[in-house]
């Protein structure tokens, strides 16, 4: 279907290249092994290639054709290079440095040492590492960010919608099974006397600093972050307004070299020291001892919960309501608890659904709701859920009547990708292109090929 309606582009590109996460991106053992095409002063790698077909296995790809995943691959590449020139993109090099540097570290909190690190990853070194990790990072912004300028306008009528159902409808995927849920989520309240323990205990951290105790050191040994625990605490160039709010009022509140007293979080207590202030921006490390809750908090909230349950169910309380009053979930206190699915809208394919929820819903049925749960979240934080089951979408052929956003989001995907393949056609005569010889024999979309550029 993807080759027949002309959005391998659109969904080879942005679907594979810049999805997954950093070690999904990063495999171990695999080593860069030549070059296979160079747009403008941008390289495409023989690894790269090698990645996004491993990639697209696993992602279910019906084809693994190198000359496909290189064009891909290459189209990527032009719109980062356009990126680059783009004045109105802003340069973000120093930010992805230090964020690759922070990825860096979370990457060998998994690991006992660096040694071992690198050696699973190939890498000679650390420099090399972190160069890779800024590569790809610096690869997935720019091309992100050009694609978003591209078809920042791209938009269809409610006719091209039923036009391109008309056109595609036999080619169209059959949609599984669905749910659409909605939650409430809170995160377990901590005991005064549990607080008092943490905070004491960064209190005496940040007297052994004041001791003579270096803030890295106790920061290696008792900080609960493990992006910044190997580092020290470290964290570089942060600007105003991208931490926690009492982080940052805290931060910012001090001289360099001065620590804070413990601050609380959505993520637990801190004690922070300002290393540097310039500008907009500021250094700062921090040693973070998460609000890890008990057994006995989660039973208290547990019980809090199904008190709110008990009252929807009696119809004292709308579930809408009580979301948006008790739930500690940003993303969907808002919206009515309503949990979004892989595309944004509210259907959820049912084998989708995580294993503890999935359990938690077996046997009940359209507005019923579970009895209180532990579960956790993006984050790893332990958290307490009631769901509640709006509707069930068995499978069907996917229509007009009852699929219609999902179609028009189809057909919008279908006008980006040619937005972008025409801008990508307008820059092939005044951009260098070079691809290996070893894929002479490719035919590709593009006119990649251009004489006066080949080898």
């Amino acid at each position: 279907m993807i080759n027949k309606l002309k959005i391998t582009f659109l969904l080879g590109v942005f679907t594979m290249l810049f999805s997954g996460n950093m070690n999904a991106q990063l495999k171990k053992g695999q080593l860069v092994d030549g070059i296979a095409a160079v747009i403008g002063d941008e390289i495409v790698l023989e690894s790269d290639v090698e990645e996004q077909i491993n990639y697209g296995k696993q992602q279910g790809a019906s084809t693994t054709d190198r000359c496909e995943f290189l064009e891909n691959l290459i189209n990527n590449k032009l719109l980062v290079y356009e990126a680059k020139r783009d004045t109105l993109i802003e340069n973000r090099s120093a930010m992805i440095k230090d964020q690759a540097n922070a990825k860096y570290n979370q990457m060998l909190s998994q690991f006992p040492d660096e040694k071992t690190m690198l050696a699973a990853y190939k890498f000679r070194n650390q420099y090399e590492m972190k160069n890779m990790i800024e590569k790809i990072d610096t690869d997935t912004y720019y091309g992100q960010a050009k694609y978003q300028r591209i078809t920042e306008k791209a938009d269809v009528t409610p006719n091209e919608v039923t036009d391109f159902y008309n056109m595609y409808k036999s080619q169209l995927p059959e949609i599984k099974d669905e749910v659409s849920l909605s939650q409430i989520m809170m995160f377990p309240k901590l005991t005064e006397a549990h607080k008092d323990e943490l905070i004491g205990k960064l209190k005496k951290i940040k007297a052994d600093i004041q001791g003579g105790e270096s803030f890295d050191s106790q920061a290696r040994i008792y900080s609960d972050d493990k992006g910044t625990a190997a580092n020290g605490g470290l964290m570089k160039n942060i600007f105003k307004g991208q931490m926690v709010k009492p982080f940052e009022a805290a931060a910012l509140n001090l001289q360099e070299g001065e620590i804070s007293d413990p601050v609380e979080s959505e993520f637990g207590y801190h004690i922070i020291q300002l290393v540097k202030k310039s500008g907009k921006a500021y250094d700062a490390r921090h040693i973070l001892l998460m609000a890890t809750p008990t057994d006995e908090e989660i039973t208290t909230a547990k019980k809090k919960l199904d008190s709110i349950r008990g009252l929807i169910l009696a119809e004292k309380m709308t579930f809408k309501d009580a979301a948006f009053k008790f739930s500690d979930d940003k993303r969907t206190k808002f919206n009515a608890g309503v949990i979004p699915g892989a595309d944004g809208s509210s259907k959820i394919e049912r084998v989708s659904i995580p294993g503890i929820i999935s359990y938690e819903l077996a046997g009940l049925n359209k507005n019923d709701i579970t009895t209180a749960f532990d579960d956790t979240d993006e984050r790893e934080r332990k958290v307490v859920k009631i769901v509640k089951i709006d509707d069930v979408i068995p499978s069907h052929q996917i229509t007009l009547e009852t699929d219609y956003d999902r179609i028009k989001q189809m057909a919008l995907n279908k006008r980006k990708g040619e937005m972008v393949e025409k801008f990508v056609n307008s820059k092939l005569p005044t951009t260098f292109i070079s691809i290996d010889g070893r894929y002479d024999s490719c035919s590709f979309k593009g006119n990649w090929k251009k004489e006066s550029l080949s080898k």
